[in-house]
């Protein structure tokens, strides 16, 4: 499936949107939660085109990140329910015989499973080489395929999304699969579709939820938080420490910095040159601070690092740009791991301020 030519002209080169993707491979991983965030205020129609250049590109959308979603009033009482009896091990049973969703899982768990998947799909990918549809055939491999989209529905309970209309979306990508399929091992190919149409409606529920705003506010405390501790300390802070200084967790911490890194690339990618009086009146407000004092004190002291100590500085600090850049997004330019990247800098700014 392609772009359609709306889609390619709205997408173009220097796109926010393009200049994310340029930094990633085919089968590469993009959080869903950085997606949201820097599409969150477009219309519906605009994000769709956006999951339509990752389908392309073959990326990966990660939902993993993205906070729980339970909405209000009833469904919110059924979807905390059904998480409360995938996670005990108890779904179907644990439901009413008349329930819908237990009937559609007693229906599925009936399907008996057959020895020759492997060759049905071998078939298939001969069929659809040569431009053929047997529907006998779509049909006994989407039956023998059900079982694995209850599966994988199964990981999003509280994702804001009831698990029969996640089946619907997860089943939707099953049927894709089975018309795109061509060659080599059908499971991992038919999961990829499958956990791709669920991404996509779980992201579009938690736009109608707000949560990109949310996102974009807890950025702002991360950034705000970071200056505050690389100034306080005069090293960059341990994710434990921003941790503790935010009140969330470690791996909350984490999932926020790595959004902030996808968001610093896409807000950089929309900057546009402002008025010379704007950019004046910006530029002595910065000065007034004492993050810019820092900065402009370890540009004097440069000449005394290592090219490389250097270097990581100025980009940590922003420097040339006027805008710094996080510890991992210092790493992956110069190469190095982001332990690497911290530990150097710790060890740059010690020397200089032993050498100021």
């Amino acid at each position: 499936m392609r772009l359609s030519e709306d889609a390619l002209e709205f997408f173009g080169e220097n796109t926010p949107l393009e200049q994310l993707m340029s930094g990633l491979s085919e089968g590469d991983t993009l959080p869903a939660a950085a997606l949201l965030s820097a599409l969150e205020t477009e219309y519906e129609e605009i994000l769709e085109q956006g999951f339509q250049l990752l389908e392309d590109r073959n990326v990966i959308l990660d939902i993993s990140g993205l906070p729980k979603m339970w909405g209000s009033g009833e469904q919110a009482v059924r979807l905390k329910l059904e998480e409360q009896l995938v996670g005990s091990g108890r779904l179907p049973e644990g439901l009413d015989a008349e329930d819908p969703l237990r009937m559609y899982l007693d229906e599925v768990a009936a399907i008996p499973l057959q020895e020759d998947f492997q060759l049905l799909t071998a078939r298939l990918a001969r069929d659809n080489a040569d431009g053929k549809n047997d529907p006998r055939l779509w049909e006994q491999i989407l039956h023998l395929s059900l079982y694995r989209v209850v599966e994988l529905a199964c990981r999003h309970t509280g994702c804001g999304i009831l698990l029969l209309d996640l089946i619907q979306e997860g089943s939707m990508g099953l049927w894709q699969s089975l018309s795109y399929y061509r060659e080599g091992d059908f499971s991992p190919f038919r999961d990829r579709w499958i956990l791709w149409s669920m991404a996509k409606a779980v992201v579009l529920q938690a736009k109608e939820f707000g949560i990109g705003q949310k996102m974009r506010q807890a950025m702002e405390d991360y950034r705000a938080m970071d200056e505050k501790l690389l100034a306080d300390l005069g090293r960059t802070p341990t994710m434990e420490e921003m941790a503790e200084s935010l009140h969330m967790t470690v791996p909350e911490t984490g999932a926020v910095a790595e959004m902030l890194d996808v968001a610093r690339r896409i807000h950089r990618a929309k900057q546009e040159p402002e008025p010379e009086e704007e950019e004046l009146a910006e530029t002595q407000a910065v000065e007034d601070t004492a993050y810019f004092q820092m900065r402009q004190r370890i540009s004097d002291l440069l000449s005394n690092l290592e090219e490389t100590d250097a270097k990581l500085l100025s980009l940590r600090f922003g420097l040339e740009t006027g805008s710094h850049m996080s510890g991992a997004e210092v790493a992956k330019q110069l190469g190095l791991t982001p332990d690497a990247v911290a530990a150097r800098e710790a060890a740059a700014l010690a020397k200089l301020r032993n050498e100021g």
